[in-house]
Protein backbone atom coordinates (compact mmCIF):
# COMPACT_ATOMS: atom_id res chain seq x y z
CA UNK A 1 0.00 0.00 0.00
CA UNK A 2 2.87 2.48 1.08
CA UNK A 3 3.72 2.07 -2.87
CA UNK A 4 0.46 3.39 -3.85
CA UNK A 5 0.79 6.26 -1.06
CA UNK A 6 -1.45 5.06 1.31
CA UNK A 7 0.92 6.60 3.76
CA UNK A 8 -0.28 10.13 2.81
CA UNK A 9 -3.74 9.54 1.66
CA UNK A 10 -6.45 10.30 4.61
CA UNK A 11 -8.97 7.83 2.87
CA UNK A 12 -6.51 4.98 3.43
CA UNK A 13 -3.99 5.70 5.62
CA UNK A 14 -6.55 3.91 8.76
CA UNK A 15 -6.76 0.59 6.61
CA UNK A 16 -3.05 0.77 5.76
CA UNK A 17 -2.38 1.27 9.96
CA UNK A 18 -5.05 -1.41 10.37
CA UNK A 19 -3.02 -3.72 7.92
CA UNK A 20 -0.10 -3.21 9.18
CA UNK A 21 -1.23 -4.30 12.57
CA UNK A 22 -2.21 -7.61 11.32
CA UNK A 23 0.93 -7.98 9.84
CA UNK A 24 2.97 -7.59 12.73
CA UNK A 25 1.06 -8.62 15.48
CA UNK A 26 0.18 -11.99 13.60
CA UNK A 27 4.23 -12.68 13.05
CA UNK A 28 4.91 -12.02 16.52
CA UNK A 29 2.16 -14.69 17.49
CA UNK A 30 3.82 -17.23 14.89
CA UNK A 31 7.28 -16.48 16.86
CA UNK A 32 5.54 -17.30 19.91
CA UNK A 33 3.72 -20.53 19.14
CA UNK A 34 6.43 -21.81 17.89
CA UNK A 35 8.48 -21.47 21.14
CA UNK A 36 5.53 -23.11 22.98
CA UNK A 37 5.54 -25.61 20.43
CA UNK A 38 9.21 -26.68 21.22
CA UNK A 39 9.37 -25.99 24.51
CA UNK A 40 9.57 -29.88 25.37
CA UNK A 41 12.63 -30.27 22.73
CA UNK A 42 14.89 -27.26 24.35
CA UNK A 43 15.81 -29.07 27.57
CA UNK A 44 16.22 -25.85 29.16
CA UNK A 45 15.08 -26.85 32.82
CA UNK A 46 12.47 -25.10 34.73
CA UNK A 47 10.48 -23.57 32.25
CA UNK A 48 7.00 -23.40 33.72
CA UNK A 49 6.98 -19.84 34.75
CA UNK A 50 8.55 -19.19 31.06
CA UNK A 51 5.51 -21.17 29.69
CA UNK A 52 3.19 -19.97 31.56
CA UNK A 53 4.34 -16.32 30.63
CA UNK A 54 4.13 -16.89 26.75
CA UNK A 55 0.83 -18.31 27.19
CA UNK A 56 0.00 -15.08 28.11
CA UNK A 57 1.97 -13.10 25.97
CA UNK A 58 0.05 -15.17 23.02
CA UNK A 59 -3.25 -15.02 24.37
CA UNK A 60 -3.08 -11.10 24.27
CA UNK A 61 -1.90 -10.85 20.84
CA UNK A 62 -4.45 -13.21 19.81
CA UNK A 63 -6.49 -10.74 21.29
CA UNK A 64 -5.46 -7.96 19.47
CA UNK A 65 -6.11 -10.00 15.87
CA UNK A 66 -9.85 -11.06 17.25
CA UNK A 67 -10.81 -7.25 18.26
CA UNK A 68 -8.81 -6.26 14.75
CA UNK A 69 -10.19 -8.44 12.52
CA UNK A 70 -14.40 -7.22 12.01
CA UNK A 71 -12.78 -3.48 12.20
CA UNK A 72 -10.54 -4.11 9.11
CA UNK A 73 -13.21 -6.07 7.48
CA UNK A 74 -15.44 -3.00 8.18
CA UNK A 75 -12.96 -0.55 6.73
CA UNK A 76 -12.27 -3.00 3.61
CA UNK A 77 -16.14 -2.38 2.55
CA UNK A 78 -16.10 1.19 3.00
CA UNK A 79 -13.13 1.21 0.36
CA UNK A 80 -14.79 -1.27 -1.67
CA UNK A 81 -12.43 -4.13 -1.38
CA UNK A 82 -13.72 -6.75 -3.03
CA UNK A 83 -13.97 -10.30 -0.17
CA UNK A 84 -14.41 -14.01 -1.00
CA UNK A 85 -17.88 -14.59 -1.11
CA UNK A 86 -17.45 -18.09 0.57
CA UNK A 87 -16.34 -18.63 4.09
CA UNK A 88 -13.43 -20.54 4.96
CA UNK A 89 -13.77 -23.47 7.15
CA UNK A 90 -11.25 -25.13 8.82
CA UNK A 91 -10.54 -27.73 6.91
CA UNK A 92 -8.65 -24.77 4.58
CA UNK A 93 -6.47 -24.27 7.13
CA UNK A 94 -4.45 -27.71 7.47
CA UNK A 95 -3.02 -27.71 11.33
CA UNK A 96 1.12 -27.87 10.83
CA UNK A 97 1.56 -28.40 14.41
CA UNK A 98 1.68 -32.20 15.62
CA UNK A 99 3.26 -34.55 18.13
CA UNK A 100 4.37 -37.58 15.04
CA UNK A 101 7.84 -38.07 15.17
CA UNK A 102 10.05 -39.72 12.27
CA UNK A 103 12.03 -42.66 13.77
CA UNK A 104 16.00 -41.39 14.71
CA UNK A 105 18.03 -43.69 12.14
CA UNK A 106 20.60 -40.83 11.43
CA UNK A 107 23.41 -40.63 14.62
CA UNK A 108 24.96 -38.08 14.92
CA UNK A 109 29.34 -38.14 14.17
CA UNK A 110 30.85 -38.70 17.32
CA UNK A 111 34.36 -38.94 15.71
CA UNK A 112 33.95 -35.79 14.00
CA UNK A 113 34.68 -33.76 17.35
CA UNK A 114 37.77 -32.99 17.18
CA UNK A 115 37.17 -30.99 13.91
CA UNK A 116 33.90 -29.73 15.39
CA UNK A 117 35.88 -28.47 18.03
CA UNK A 118 37.62 -25.07 16.88
CA UNK A 119 33.67 -24.22 15.45
CA UNK A 120 32.89 -24.97 19.28
CA UNK A 121 35.47 -22.95 20.82
CA UNK A 122 34.25 -20.24 18.53
CA UNK A 123 30.78 -20.29 18.85
CA UNK A 124 30.76 -20.17 22.72
CA UNK A 125 32.72 -17.32 22.54
CA UNK A 126 30.76 -15.31 20.44
CA UNK A 127 27.71 -16.34 22.68
CA UNK A 128 29.67 -15.08 25.69
CA UNK A 129 30.47 -11.96 24.11
CA UNK A 130 26.80 -11.25 22.92
CA UNK A 131 25.30 -12.36 26.26
CA UNK A 132 28.02 -10.15 28.00
CA UNK A 133 26.74 -6.80 25.38
CA UNK A 134 22.88 -7.85 25.76
CA UNK A 135 23.15 -7.90 29.45
CA UNK A 136 24.14 -4.29 29.82
CA UNK A 137 20.06 -3.67 28.96
CA UNK A 138 19.51 -5.01 32.84
CA UNK A 139 16.30 -6.92 32.52
CA UNK A 140 16.29 -8.44 35.89
CA UNK A 141 13.10 -7.37 37.42
CA UNK A 142 9.93 -6.17 35.62
CA UNK A 143 9.68 -2.37 34.49
CA UNK A 144 6.47 -0.07 35.47
CA UNK A 145 4.97 1.60 32.46
CA UNK A 146 6.46 4.86 33.12
CA UNK A 147 9.91 3.09 33.18
CA UNK A 148 9.01 1.70 29.42
CA UNK A 149 8.45 4.54 27.97
CA UNK A 150 11.96 5.85 29.34
CA UNK A 151 13.26 2.73 27.85
CA UNK A 152 11.51 2.85 24.81
CA UNK A 153 12.92 3.56 22.01
CA UNK A 154 15.99 6.18 23.30
CA UNK A 155 17.48 2.97 24.97
CA UNK A 156 15.90 -0.13 23.16
CA UNK A 157 14.44 -0.08 19.84
CA UNK A 158 14.01 -1.99 17.15
CA UNK A 159 17.60 -0.98 15.19
CA UNK A 160 18.70 -2.39 17.98
CA UNK A 161 16.85 -5.59 18.80
CA UNK A 162 17.72 -6.50 15.07
CA UNK A 163 21.39 -6.10 15.67
CA UNK A 164 21.25 -8.81 18.41
CA UNK A 165 18.72 -10.80 16.43
CA UNK A 166 21.27 -11.18 13.67
CA UNK A 167 24.29 -12.00 15.68
CA UNK A 168 21.83 -15.13 17.37
CA UNK A 169 20.73 -15.90 14.34
CA UNK A 170 24.25 -16.42 13.20
CA UNK A 171 25.36 -18.19 15.85
CA UNK A 172 22.96 -20.41 15.68
CA UNK A 173 23.15 -21.33 11.85
CA UNK A 174 26.92 -22.04 11.91
CA UNK A 175 26.22 -24.46 14.89
CA UNK A 176 23.93 -26.31 12.82
CA UNK A 177 26.32 -25.84 9.90
CA UNK A 178 29.69 -26.71 11.42
CA UNK A 179 28.59 -28.80 14.87
CA UNK A 180 25.23 -30.63 14.95
CA UNK A 181 23.27 -31.89 11.70
CA UNK A 182 20.85 -33.93 13.98
CA UNK A 183 18.17 -32.22 15.91
CA UNK A 184 17.38 -31.84 19.69
CA UNK A 185 15.86 -35.51 20.71
CA UNK A 186 19.47 -37.08 20.42
CA UNK A 187 23.15 -36.63 20.18
CA UNK A 188 25.71 -34.65 22.60
CA UNK A 189 23.42 -33.16 25.06
CA UNK A 190 24.88 -30.38 26.79
CA UNK A 191 25.54 -29.19 22.45
CA UNK A 192 22.13 -29.20 21.92
CA UNK A 193 21.40 -27.75 25.12
CA UNK A 194 23.36 -24.83 23.88
CA UNK A 195 21.80 -24.90 20.49
CA UNK A 196 18.34 -24.45 22.43
CA UNK A 197 19.62 -21.50 24.39
CA UNK A 198 20.42 -20.01 20.68
CA UNK A 199 17.22 -20.89 19.38
CA UNK A 200 14.70 -19.70 22.08
CA UNK A 201 16.50 -16.38 22.17
CA UNK A 202 16.42 -15.66 18.39
CA UNK A 203 12.46 -16.50 18.61
CA UNK A 204 12.33 -14.01 21.61
CA UNK A 205 13.70 -11.20 19.66
CA UNK A 206 11.63 -11.76 16.44
CA UNK A 207 8.66 -11.08 18.68
CA UNK A 208 10.85 -8.32 20.16
CA UNK A 209 11.31 -6.87 16.99
CA UNK A 210 8.08 -7.43 15.77
CA UNK A 211 6.38 -5.72 18.54
CA UNK A 212 9.21 -2.94 18.82
CA UNK A 213 8.58 -2.04 15.14
CA UNK A 214 5.07 -2.13 15.27
CA UNK A 215 5.05 0.21 18.56
CA UNK A 216 7.16 2.68 17.20
CA UNK A 217 5.84 3.31 13.56
CA UNK A 218 2.19 2.96 13.93
CA UNK A 219 1.03 2.96 17.69
CA UNK A 220 3.00 5.62 19.41
CA UNK A 221 1.90 9.19 18.96
CA UNK A 222 4.56 11.39 18.43
CA UNK A 223 3.14 14.93 17.32
CA UNK A 224 1.77 13.93 14.37
CA UNK A 225 -0.83 16.20 12.19
CA UNK A 226 -4.01 15.61 13.45
CA UNK A 227 -5.11 13.04 10.87
CA UNK A 228 -2.25 10.60 11.82
CA UNK A 229 -2.64 11.09 16.05
CA UNK A 230 -6.66 10.59 15.51
CA UNK A 231 -5.83 6.91 13.64
CA UNK A 232 -3.09 6.09 16.54
CA UNK A 233 -5.44 6.59 19.00
CA UNK A 234 -8.66 4.78 17.58
CA UNK A 235 -5.47 1.98 17.56
CA UNK A 236 -4.82 2.38 21.15
CA UNK A 237 -8.33 1.45 21.82
CA UNK A 238 -7.50 -2.54 19.80
CA UNK A 239 -3.74 -2.63 21.25
CA UNK A 240 -3.12 -1.24 24.68
CA UNK A 241 0.13 0.48 24.81
CA UNK A 242 1.00 -0.84 28.17
CA UNK A 243 -0.04 -4.34 28.15
CA UNK A 244 1.91 -4.28 24.25
CA UNK A 245 5.40 -2.44 26.07
CA UNK A 246 4.80 -5.19 28.91
CA UNK A 247 4.94 -8.24 26.45
CA UNK A 248 7.66 -7.02 25.15
CA UNK A 249 10.02 -5.89 27.81
CA UNK A 250 8.46 -7.76 31.10
CA UNK A 251 8.20 -11.19 29.06
CA UNK A 252 10.37 -11.72 25.66
CA UNK A 253 13.40 -8.99 26.13
CA UNK A 254 13.28 -10.30 30.32
CA UNK A 255 13.46 -13.81 29.35
CA UNK A 256 16.44 -13.22 26.20
CA UNK A 257 18.57 -12.01 28.59
CA UNK A 258 17.43 -14.87 30.68
CA UNK A 259 18.59 -17.71 28.51
CA UNK A 260 21.38 -16.29 27.12
CA UNK A 261 22.79 -15.64 31.04
CA UNK A 262 21.59 -19.72 31.65
CA UNK A 263 23.53 -20.35 28.49
CA UNK A 264 26.89 -18.76 29.84
CA UNK A 265 27.72 -21.00 31.93
CA UNK A 266 27.12 -24.10 29.29
CA UNK A 267 28.81 -22.06 26.80
CA UNK A 268 32.08 -21.50 28.80
CA UNK A 269 32.32 -24.91 29.99
CA UNK A 270 31.98 -26.52 26.33
CA UNK A 271 34.63 -23.45 25.77
CA UNK A 272 37.10 -24.86 28.47
CA UNK A 273 36.68 -28.77 26.95
CA UNK A 274 37.46 -27.99 22.94
CA UNK A 275 39.77 -24.71 23.31
CA UNK A 276 43.57 -25.54 23.04
CA UNK A 277 45.83 -25.03 26.40
CA UNK A 278 48.94 -23.88 27.14
CA UNK A 279 51.10 -22.50 29.89
CA UNK A 280 53.63 -19.87 29.30
CA UNK A 281 56.13 -17.80 31.77
CA UNK A 282 56.18 -14.01 31.58
CA UNK A 283 57.87 -11.50 33.73
CA UNK A 284 55.92 -9.04 36.00
CA UNK A 285 55.44 -5.45 35.62
CA UNK A 286 58.46 -3.35 36.32
CA UNK A 287 58.33 -1.54 39.44
CA UNK A 288 55.37 -1.42 40.51
CA UNK A 289 53.73 -5.57 40.22
CA UNK A 290 50.35 -6.04 39.88
CA UNK A 291 48.78 -2.98 41.02
CA UNK A 292 45.30 -1.77 39.17
CA UNK A 293 46.27 -0.87 35.70
CA UNK A 294 48.05 -4.59 34.68
CA UNK A 295 45.45 -6.33 36.40
CA UNK A 296 42.77 -5.04 34.69
CA UNK A 297 44.73 -5.53 31.31
CA UNK A 298 44.88 -9.19 32.06
CA UNK A 299 41.74 -9.63 32.93
CA UNK A 300 40.17 -7.88 29.83
CA UNK A 301 42.39 -10.40 27.87
CA UNK A 302 41.21 -13.26 29.47
CA UNK A 303 37.21 -12.26 29.55
CA UNK A 304 37.40 -11.11 25.59
CA UNK A 305 37.93 -14.56 24.77
CA UNK A 306 36.14 -16.17 27.76
CA UNK A 307 38.09 -19.24 28.41
CA UNK A 308 39.58 -20.09 32.09
CA UNK A 309 43.18 -18.90 32.82
CA UNK A 310 44.82 -19.49 35.57
CA UNK A 311 47.79 -17.06 37.11
CA UNK A 312 49.95 -19.98 38.38
CA UNK A 313 52.24 -18.63 42.01
CA UNK A 314 53.72 -21.50 43.16
CA UNK A 315 51.03 -24.23 43.66
CA UNK A 316 48.42 -21.62 43.78
CA UNK A 317 45.98 -20.80 41.34
CA UNK A 318 44.38 -17.25 40.54
CA UNK A 319 42.07 -16.87 38.15
CA UNK A 320 43.21 -14.60 35.68
CA UNK A 321 39.78 -12.82 34.50
CA UNK A 322 39.53 -10.97 37.56
CA UNK A 323 40.98 -8.49 39.03
CA UNK A 324 41.02 -9.15 42.49
CA UNK A 325 41.97 -12.70 42.36
CA UNK A 326 45.41 -11.57 40.41
CA UNK A 327 45.52 -8.31 42.63
CA UNK A 328 45.89 -11.57 45.51
CA UNK A 329 47.94 -13.34 43.42
CA UNK A 330 50.35 -9.31 43.53
CA UNK A 331 50.88 -9.55 46.66
CA UNK A 332 52.21 -12.95 47.11
CA UNK A 333 54.38 -12.37 44.34
CA UNK A 334 56.03 -9.72 45.78
CA UNK A 335 56.05 -11.52 49.47
CA UNK A 336 58.21 -14.25 47.61
CA UNK A 337 60.57 -11.80 45.68
CA UNK A 338 59.20 -13.76 42.23
CA UNK A 339 60.19 -12.21 38.87
CA UNK A 340 58.50 -14.41 36.57
CA UNK A 341 55.12 -16.18 36.71
CA UNK A 342 52.94 -18.55 34.78
CA UNK A 343 49.59 -18.35 33.38
CA UNK A 344 48.20 -21.64 31.98
CA UNK A 345 44.73 -21.76 30.07
CA UNK A 346 43.25 -20.57 26.60
CA UNK A 347 45.93 -20.78 24.19
CA UNK A 348 44.22 -17.34 22.32
CA UNK A 349 44.39 -15.37 25.80
CA UNK A 350 47.53 -16.85 26.28
CA UNK A 351 48.91 -15.28 23.00
CA UNK A 352 47.90 -11.87 24.07
CA UNK A 353 49.12 -11.93 27.53
CA UNK A 354 52.42 -12.72 25.84
CA UNK A 355 52.30 -9.41 23.93
CA UNK A 356 51.07 -7.36 26.85
CA UNK A 357 53.59 -8.43 29.09
CA UNK A 358 56.40 -7.75 26.29
CA UNK A 359 55.40 -4.04 26.61
CA UNK A 360 55.36 -4.36 30.58
CA UNK A 361 51.67 -4.69 30.89
CA UNK A 362 50.93 -1.08 29.06
CA UNK A 363 52.52 0.62 31.79
CA UNK A 364 56.36 2.28 31.76
CA UNK A 365 58.19 1.84 35.04
CA UNK A 366 56.49 5.09 36.68
CA UNK A 367 53.09 3.36 36.40
CA UNK A 368 51.84 5.88 33.52
CA UNK A 369 49.71 4.28 30.15
CA UNK A 370 51.78 4.07 27.18
CA UNK A 371 50.46 3.00 23.52
CA UNK A 372 49.68 -0.74 23.36
CA UNK A 373 50.43 -3.17 20.46
CA UNK A 374 47.46 -3.41 17.47
CA UNK A 375 47.20 -6.61 18.92
CA UNK A 376 45.54 -5.50 21.19
CA UNK A 377 43.60 -2.27 20.23
CA UNK A 378 40.25 -3.64 21.90
CA UNK A 379 41.73 -3.27 24.87
CA UNK A 380 41.68 0.55 24.63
Amino acid sequence: MDFHGAKNNRTWYFYRELAATVRHISLGCYAQQHILNRMDFYELGDVDSFRLEGEKTLEFLNSILIRVAPVILEEAAKLEISLPGASFEPQDFPGVITSEVLEHNIDDDEDALPFQSHYIVKIASEFIKTSKDFDQFGFYEPYSYAEMLELVPDKVNEAEIRRFQVLVHNLQSSFDTYVIHGGYRFGNRRLKQLRAHFSVSFHLLQIVSRLLHYYERHLRVRGFKDSYKKVQEILCDYVDPEILLSRTVNYALYYVNHFLNSGTQLAKELLNEHVEQATITVGIPVKLGFHSRPSLMVAKIVQHYGGRVDLCVGDALFDASSVLDIQWAGGKIQKEGLQDVAFRGDIRALKDIQILASVNYGEDSMGKGIPLPRELAYLR
